[in-house]
Protein backbone atom coordinates (compact mmCIF):
# COMPACT_ATOMS: atom_id res chain seq x y z
CA UNK A 1 0.00 0.00 0.00
CA UNK A 2 3.00 2.31 1.00
CA UNK A 3 3.93 2.02 -2.81
CA UNK A 4 0.53 2.46 -4.35
CA UNK A 5 0.48 5.50 -2.02
CA UNK A 6 4.16 6.63 -3.24
CA UNK A 7 2.99 6.12 -6.98
CA UNK A 8 -0.12 7.94 -6.94
CA UNK A 9 1.27 10.44 -5.46
CA UNK A 10 4.81 11.24 -7.22
CA UNK A 11 5.40 14.24 -9.30
CA UNK A 12 7.07 12.20 -12.14
CA UNK A 13 7.42 8.28 -13.15
CA UNK A 14 9.66 6.38 -9.98
CA UNK A 15 12.02 3.77 -10.75
CA UNK A 16 12.58 1.40 -8.62
CA UNK A 17 15.92 2.64 -7.17
CA UNK A 18 13.48 5.65 -6.53
CA UNK A 19 10.85 3.89 -4.81
CA UNK A 20 13.62 1.54 -2.46
CA UNK A 21 15.13 4.81 -1.58
CA UNK A 22 11.86 6.90 -0.66
CA UNK A 23 9.95 3.99 1.48
CA UNK A 24 13.52 2.54 2.46
CA UNK A 25 12.62 -1.17 1.07
CA UNK A 26 15.75 -3.57 0.08
CA UNK A 27 15.98 -3.57 -3.70
CA UNK A 28 15.03 -7.07 -4.24
CA UNK A 29 11.99 -6.66 -2.08
CA UNK A 30 11.11 -3.63 -4.23
CA UNK A 31 11.47 -5.62 -7.53
CA UNK A 32 9.44 -8.47 -6.37
CA UNK A 33 6.50 -6.35 -4.72
CA UNK A 34 6.46 -3.92 -7.91
CA UNK A 35 6.04 -7.24 -9.98
CA UNK A 36 3.28 -8.63 -8.04
CA UNK A 37 1.65 -5.52 -8.22
CA UNK A 38 1.91 -4.91 -11.63
CA UNK A 39 0.73 -9.04 -12.24
CA UNK A 40 -2.32 -7.62 -9.92
CA UNK A 41 -2.72 -4.31 -12.61
CA UNK A 42 -1.88 -1.71 -9.95
CA UNK A 43 0.90 -0.08 -11.52
CA UNK A 44 2.29 -0.02 -14.99
CA UNK A 45 5.94 -0.09 -16.61
CA UNK A 46 6.24 3.13 -19.19
CA UNK A 47 8.63 2.78 -22.07
CA UNK A 48 11.72 4.18 -19.83
CA UNK A 49 11.22 1.63 -17.18
CA UNK A 50 9.72 3.96 -14.85
CA UNK A 51 6.68 2.74 -12.31
CA UNK A 52 3.17 4.61 -13.65
CA UNK A 53 -0.22 4.09 -11.69
CA UNK A 54 -2.63 1.86 -14.11
CA UNK A 55 -5.75 2.13 -15.34
CA UNK A 56 -6.95 0.18 -12.57
CA UNK A 57 -5.88 2.58 -10.20
CA UNK A 58 -7.29 5.19 -11.99
CA UNK A 59 -10.56 3.50 -11.38
CA UNK A 60 -10.53 3.00 -8.25
CA UNK A 61 -9.31 6.75 -7.14
CA UNK A 62 -12.46 7.79 -9.50
CA UNK A 63 -15.05 5.20 -7.96
CA UNK A 64 -13.87 6.26 -3.96
CA UNK A 65 -14.63 10.06 -5.17
CA UNK A 66 -17.93 9.24 -6.65
CA UNK A 67 -18.91 7.38 -3.16
CA UNK A 68 -22.12 9.47 -1.59
CA UNK A 69 -20.26 10.46 1.64
CA UNK A 70 -18.07 13.15 -0.63
CA UNK A 71 -20.58 13.35 -3.55
CA UNK A 72 -23.84 14.69 -1.29
CA UNK A 73 -21.30 17.82 0.55
CA UNK A 74 -18.98 18.04 -3.45
CA UNK A 75 -22.43 18.41 -4.80
CA UNK A 76 -24.27 21.26 -1.87
CA UNK A 77 -21.10 23.24 -2.39
CA UNK A 78 -21.14 23.45 -6.40
CA UNK A 79 -24.38 24.19 -5.94
CA UNK A 80 -23.76 27.19 -3.71
CA UNK A 81 -21.23 28.51 -5.57
CA UNK A 82 -23.33 28.35 -9.10
CA UNK A 83 -26.39 29.72 -7.27
CA UNK A 84 -24.30 32.59 -6.14
CA UNK A 85 -21.97 33.26 -9.09
CA UNK A 86 -24.96 32.99 -11.64
CA UNK A 87 -23.34 30.54 -14.03
CA UNK A 88 -21.95 26.91 -14.49
CA UNK A 89 -19.53 25.60 -11.75
CA UNK A 90 -17.69 22.55 -11.95
CA UNK A 91 -14.79 20.27 -11.22
CA UNK A 92 -12.43 19.26 -13.34
CA UNK A 93 -9.26 16.60 -13.19
CA UNK A 94 -6.17 15.65 -14.79
CA UNK A 95 -5.86 13.55 -17.00
CA UNK A 96 -2.50 12.63 -18.75
CA UNK A 97 -2.43 16.09 -21.22
CA UNK A 98 -6.14 16.94 -21.16
CA UNK A 99 -8.81 17.24 -18.56
CA UNK A 100 -11.86 15.72 -17.47
CA UNK A 101 -14.91 17.20 -16.34
CA UNK A 102 -15.50 15.49 -13.11
CA UNK A 103 -18.53 17.04 -11.69
CA UNK A 104 -20.88 20.09 -12.03
CA UNK A 105 -23.82 22.39 -10.83
CA UNK A 106 -25.41 23.76 -14.44
CA UNK A 107 -27.04 27.59 -13.88
CA UNK A 108 -31.02 28.29 -14.75
CA UNK A 109 -30.47 30.07 -18.16
CA UNK A 110 -31.73 28.60 -21.11
CA UNK A 111 -28.40 29.51 -22.82
CA UNK A 112 -26.07 26.88 -21.95
CA UNK A 113 -22.89 25.67 -22.93
CA UNK A 114 -23.19 22.30 -22.60
CA UNK A 115 -19.88 19.70 -21.88
CA UNK A 116 -21.59 16.47 -19.77
CA UNK A 117 -19.45 14.93 -16.79
CA UNK A 118 -16.75 12.61 -18.34
CA UNK A 119 -15.87 14.76 -20.95
CA UNK A 120 -12.62 15.30 -22.49
CA UNK A 121 -11.18 18.82 -22.87
CA UNK A 122 -7.39 20.21 -23.97
CA UNK A 123 -5.10 21.48 -21.08
CA UNK A 124 -3.42 24.55 -23.42
CA UNK A 125 -6.88 26.54 -24.20
CA UNK A 126 -8.92 25.87 -21.30
CA UNK A 127 -8.89 27.75 -18.06
CA UNK A 128 -8.46 24.37 -15.71
CA UNK A 129 -5.82 23.45 -18.38
CA UNK A 130 -3.90 26.07 -18.32
CA UNK A 131 -3.72 26.20 -14.56
CA UNK A 132 -2.49 22.71 -14.33
CA UNK A 133 0.17 23.14 -16.59
CA UNK A 134 1.26 26.08 -14.44
CA UNK A 135 1.41 24.10 -10.92
CA UNK A 136 4.10 21.59 -13.01
CA UNK A 137 7.78 21.96 -12.38
CA UNK A 138 9.01 24.05 -14.95
CA UNK A 139 10.76 21.24 -16.64
CA UNK A 140 8.13 19.22 -16.54
CA UNK A 141 5.99 21.53 -18.21
CA UNK A 142 8.54 22.44 -20.77
CA UNK A 143 9.01 18.65 -21.65
CA UNK A 144 4.83 18.53 -22.07
CA UNK A 145 4.30 21.87 -24.10
CA UNK A 146 6.50 20.65 -26.55
CA UNK A 147 4.58 17.69 -27.38
CA UNK A 148 0.98 19.57 -27.40
CA UNK A 149 -0.56 19.49 -30.82
CA UNK A 150 -1.54 22.94 -29.79
CA UNK A 151 -4.84 22.36 -32.11
CA UNK A 152 -5.78 26.01 -32.93
CA UNK A 153 -9.74 25.81 -31.62
CA UNK A 154 -10.64 29.59 -32.06
CA UNK A 155 -9.21 32.66 -33.06
CA UNK A 156 -8.19 32.84 -29.54
CA UNK A 157 -6.26 29.81 -29.08
CA UNK A 158 -2.58 29.99 -27.91
CA UNK A 159 -0.68 27.81 -30.25
CA UNK A 160 2.60 29.04 -29.97
CA UNK A 161 5.29 27.38 -27.31
CA UNK A 162 6.48 30.42 -25.49
CA UNK A 163 3.79 32.81 -25.89
CA UNK A 164 1.72 29.98 -23.58
CA UNK A 165 4.72 29.15 -21.32
CA UNK A 166 4.23 33.55 -20.63
CA UNK A 167 1.13 32.79 -19.81
CA UNK A 168 1.56 29.63 -17.92
CA UNK A 169 3.91 31.97 -15.64
CA UNK A 170 1.25 34.53 -15.07
CA UNK A 171 -0.63 32.19 -14.40
CA UNK A 172 1.47 30.33 -11.71
CA UNK A 173 1.83 33.84 -10.56
CA UNK A 174 -1.65 34.24 -9.72
CA UNK A 175 -2.90 31.05 -9.60
CA UNK A 176 -6.10 31.86 -11.65
CA UNK A 177 -6.35 30.26 -15.08
CA UNK A 178 -8.67 32.08 -17.67
CA UNK A 179 -9.78 30.77 -20.64
CA UNK A 180 -10.75 33.96 -23.07
CA UNK A 181 -12.57 32.37 -25.75
CA UNK A 182 -9.77 30.02 -26.79
CA UNK A 183 -11.36 26.93 -26.38
CA UNK A 184 -14.99 27.74 -27.60
CA UNK A 185 -15.95 31.23 -29.26
CA UNK A 186 -17.78 32.92 -27.45
CA UNK A 187 -17.39 31.28 -23.89
CA UNK A 188 -15.36 32.46 -21.43
CA UNK A 189 -13.80 30.85 -18.49
CA UNK A 190 -11.73 31.27 -14.99
CA UNK A 191 -10.87 28.46 -12.43
CA UNK A 192 -8.40 28.25 -9.18
CA UNK A 193 -7.06 25.05 -7.58
CA UNK A 194 -8.38 22.56 -5.40
CA UNK A 195 -5.39 21.66 -3.49
CA UNK A 196 -4.55 18.98 -0.35
CA UNK A 197 -3.14 19.92 3.07
CA UNK A 198 0.32 19.64 1.29
CA UNK A 199 -0.55 22.55 -1.46
CA UNK A 200 -0.48 19.85 -4.23
CA UNK A 201 -2.77 20.52 -7.11
CA UNK A 202 -5.30 17.83 -7.13
CA UNK A 203 -8.43 19.50 -9.14
CA UNK A 204 -9.30 22.66 -10.43
CA UNK A 205 -12.97 24.41 -9.45
CA UNK A 206 -14.21 26.56 -12.88
CA UNK A 207 -16.95 28.36 -13.55
CA UNK A 208 -18.01 29.35 -17.54
CA UNK A 209 -20.34 31.81 -19.18
CA UNK A 210 -21.40 33.11 -22.52
CA UNK A 211 -19.67 36.45 -23.43
CA UNK A 212 -23.21 38.20 -24.21
CA UNK A 213 -23.90 37.38 -20.19
CA UNK A 214 -20.69 37.95 -18.78
CA UNK A 215 -17.18 39.22 -19.66
CA UNK A 216 -13.92 37.13 -18.81
CA UNK A 217 -13.81 40.43 -16.10
CA UNK A 218 -17.05 39.97 -14.57
CA UNK A 219 -16.13 36.08 -13.92
CA UNK A 220 -12.69 37.34 -12.72
CA UNK A 221 -14.60 39.38 -9.97
CA UNK A 222 -15.86 36.28 -8.83
CA UNK A 223 -12.24 35.11 -7.99
CA UNK A 224 -12.42 35.04 -3.70
CA UNK A 225 -15.21 33.15 -4.17
CA UNK A 226 -14.38 30.28 -6.30
CA UNK A 227 -11.19 30.16 -4.09
CA UNK A 228 -13.47 29.83 -0.41
CA UNK A 229 -15.50 27.08 -2.58
CA UNK A 230 -12.00 25.56 -3.45
CA UNK A 231 -10.83 25.64 0.10
CA UNK A 232 -14.23 23.96 1.28
CA UNK A 233 -13.48 21.36 -1.79
CA UNK A 234 -10.27 20.64 -1.11
CA UNK A 235 -10.93 19.92 2.74
CA UNK A 236 -13.19 17.49 1.26
CA UNK A 237 -10.06 15.60 0.17
CA UNK A 238 -7.86 15.62 3.33
CA UNK A 239 -10.84 15.31 5.97
CA UNK A 240 -13.90 12.98 4.58
CA UNK A 241 -15.54 12.24 7.63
Amino acid sequence: MQIVEAVAKAERPMSPADLACQLDIPKPSIHRLLNQLEADGFVQTNLRGLIIPSAKMHSIAWGVLHTERFSALRRAILQQLTEEIGETCGIAVPNGIEMRYYDRVQSDWPLQIHLQVGSHTPSWCTASGKLYLSSLSKERRHSIISRLPLMQYTRNTIVDTDILETELQRIKTSRLGTDNEEFVDGMVACAVPITDNSGKLCACLFTHAPVMRKSLEELISYAPVLQKAAQNLGQLIDNPE
